[in-house]
């Protein structure tokens, strides 16, 4: 090659790419700019703004990485130094300021700080709520791409055709959980996903080395099977757009996932308040010579605008971050009583997520059981209904480990994939994180889906996606939602032990956003599990190990109709004497320990919400209450019903209220230990006589 073609050629590489709107990108830098201005020089010290994160040396790559989601069905979730690409995907710059400064409105109407955004986007790819936790964006990304997937080639979708999920992240991000967990989903399913790292070489003030050896995730993970690695400098116009264009058009050809790792200048300290003393001044100064706005300009100027351009740019910039500032002061702060709202669906639809948002309609149900047939275990009444509603409902789906071929290590779902197909029914990597996240993604993305932990203790690893999932809707003001129905086995069965054996439904309870069912029957176990694979919030479905196949939890099917609404209890039992309140596998104990007695025991079948109402009436009539349940004693459910009988029936006992339950220790493994530490009939017998001779 000659030396003029060699001097053509690196000309060529160094023109700006046509296919970007280099205008625009200038412009938005200039916008992300000004707005970190505002906020460090003025709102931060005024205190209207309480969290600030600025995102310079982060905004050039982001920005154009934005302006290439222009797919119908695309989605990105970022962090909190993201608002660069959400200027890109056109939010409106007086809600990234108010939501910034708590104001009505935004993001959250005040609920959430501003850095944590999220954006449903009418004109574009959505935003996905980020979460406050770092590396719990990654799953969900998944999710979505997965969905994308199972629009494609199962639902037949023509706009899902050439779709993708980017997730953003910065370089400590990479040693989360959330990683590695989304990076197995993604290039197991060869999915159309995004990597994309932000290396600022800190998180915080530990260094990147810290996170990956030798502070290069895209070295360490040049050799993993089924990802396209790529890795640049953010800072040059040039190559951050080659590298972009590179990396979505692998993306959308559907060639599998891709890691983009760019590095980048973290211009400012982690947050406002961060003076970056562990910095050496040197590492600094090298820093800001990396500013990509500069480069930017002496990039664009002199090819594409002229100096007179790039200060008019510049200056509408400046403009329209005063206009917007005006405009977010000028808003209020919503009213106190409202922060209340929308912990649950209450009538208004969300603008993305859950089936209801893409037209689903349940069929016509009934409260009124039908019974069919012979008695059937908990077990075939699960797998029932969820066998009607897949068959009924294209965006059902269920996973897990071992749920595929296998059936479930409890057979709840023998027979399914080979029924519904292995797009439908399928199998997990373990882990936990992974199959809770990628179901937030894939419900938000509009599929109903059903993941399943195999044993209530597994689920720990998955708590961070439970409880950014319960509080979607609050912390969005009703913008996003992601029902689901996600199956929990628990409790003892022959023995127990501390693993497969724990209940503590009340951590569930506790995550708000969560409806929390427990039935002790297969009547109760369908009509609960059906009102949550047709309603518009996520369920826990607790289903007690012991009572899957238990003699006394069997019933006639109740229905392909039948739909039980939670917070209605069921009295087994009734009489004068004493209330007795449980659920689960205590139900059929406490009604065999209240023979010879007149006693009202009432299933209360959900905890969240649990029939208060009921448990009342019961209690000012009878004037004495008995809370039996297997999870410990401190702390656990029963406690929250003994506050609310004493602090609304008080003067109307004749007792004390009392509660009989697990001692505050994990479950025995040997019989005769189990049987000594769970509520046994004897004891609760016992309990009962006390009460009514008090």
């Amino acid at each position: 090659m000659t030396e003029n073609a060699v001097m053509e050629k690196k000309a060529a590489l160094n023109s700006p790419d046509l296919a970007f709107d280099w205008r625009r990108i200038a412009y938005l830098v200039n916008v992300s700019r000004a707005l970190d201005r505002l906020e460090e020089e003025r709102l931060v010290p005024e205190k209207k703004v309480l969290y600030q994160f600025s995102a310079r040396g982060h905004d050039m790559a982001q920005i154009m990485l934005g302006s290439k989601l222009d797919g119908p069905k695309d989605a990105a979730c970022g962090y909190y130094r993201s608002r660069p690409l959400l200027l890109s995907l056109g939010v409106p710059l007086e809600d990234a300021l108010g939501s910034a400064m708590g104001r009505a409105g935004g993001y959250s109407d005040g609920r959430d700080i501003g850095v944590v955004f999220n954006y449903p986007n009418p004109n574009g790819a959505p935003a996905l709520p980020m979460s406050g936790g770092v590396g719990a964006q990654y799953t969900p990304t998944a999710g979505w791409a997965q969905a994308i997937e199972y629009y494609r080639t199962v639902l037949k979708s023509a706009p899902h055709e050439n779709a993708m999920a980017v997730v953003l992240g910065g370089d400590a991000s990479v040693a989360t959980n959330g990683f590695w967990a989304a990076l197995t989903i993604a290039t197991t399913q060869k999915l159309p996903m995004l990597f994309y790292v932000e290396d600022n070489q800190y998180g915080i003030s530990v260094p990147s080395t810290y996170q990956t050896p030798g502070g290069d995730i895209a070295r360490n993970l040049a050799s993993f099977s089924g990802l396209h690695v790529l890795s640049g400098d953010g800072t040059e116009p040039a190559e951050a757009a080659r590298l972009l264009s590179e990396a979505v058009e692998h993306v959308r050809g559907r060639k599998g996932p891709v890691l983009l790792r760019l590095t980048v200048p973290r211009l400012q300290g982690h947050s406002f308040q961060d003076t970056q003393a562990y910095k050496s001044e040197e590492f600094v100064a090298s820093e800001w010579a990396r500013d990509p706005l500069p480069k930017l300009k002496s990039y664009l100027v002199g090819s594409l605008l002229s100096e007179e351009e790039w200060a008019s740019i510049e200056q509408e910039a400046a403009a329209a971050v005063e206009q917007a500032r005006e405009i977010a002061e000028a808003r209020g702060i919503s009213t106190p009583e409202t922060v209340l709202n929308n912990v649950f669906y209450e009538g208004e639809m969300q603008k993305i997520g859950g089936q209801w948002t893409h037209g689903y309609k349940a069929p016509d149900s009934s409260e009124t059981p039908k019974p069919e047939g012979q008695r059937i275990n908990m077990v075939t009444a699960i797998r029932r209904t969820l066998d009607h509603e897949l068959e009924i409902n294209p965006r059902v789906l269920l996973f897990g480990e071992d749920i595929g071929p296998k059936g479930g290590v409890h057979a709840v779902t023998l027979g399914l994939q080979d029924k519904h197909g292995i797009e439908r029914v399928f199998d997990t990597s373990l882990s936990e994180e992974g199959i809770i996240g990628r179901a937030v993604g894939m419900a938000m993305a509009g599929l109903m889906p059903v993941p399943e932990i195999q044993f209530r203790k597994y689920a720990e690893p998955a708590l961070e996606q439970i409880n950014d999932c319960g509080t979607m809707r609050w912390r969005t003001n009703n913008r996003f939602a992601a029902p689901m129905v996600l199956r929990i086995p628990g409790g003892f069965f022959k023995c127990g032990d501390p693993w497969h054996s724990q209940t503590n439904e009340v951590q569930f309870v506790h995550n708000p956003g969560w409806l929390v069912a427990v039935p002790s029957n297969a009547e109760d176990a369908v009509g609960l599990l059906r009102s949550g694979l047709r309603g518009n919030d996520p369920v826990i479905f607790f289903e007690h190990r012991a009572m899957l196949d238990d003699v006394w939890a069997r019933g006639p099917y109740p229905g392909d109709d039948y739909v039980l609404p939670f917070g209605r209890a069921k009295k087994v039992r009734e009489g004068d004497d004493i209330t007795i309140v449980t659920w689960g596998a205590m139900v059929p104990r406490c009604e065999e320990a209240a023979k010879g007695f007149s006693a009202d025991v009432i299933d209360l079948r959900t905890l969240m919400p649990w029939d208060s109402e009921m448990v009342l009436e019961s209690v000012r009539r009878t004037r004495r209450c008995l809370i039996v349940h297997e999870d410990l004693r401190t702390g656990g459910f029963g406690a929250e019903i003994a506050a609310v009988v004493a602090d609304e029936a008080f003067l109307e006992l004749d007792a004390p209220v009392s509660r009989l339950t697990m001692p505050d220790i994990p479950s025995p493994h040997n019989p005769v230990l189990l049987d000594w530490a769970v509520p046994n009939v004897d004891r609760i017998r016992a309990r009962i006589e006390e009460l009514v001779g008090f």
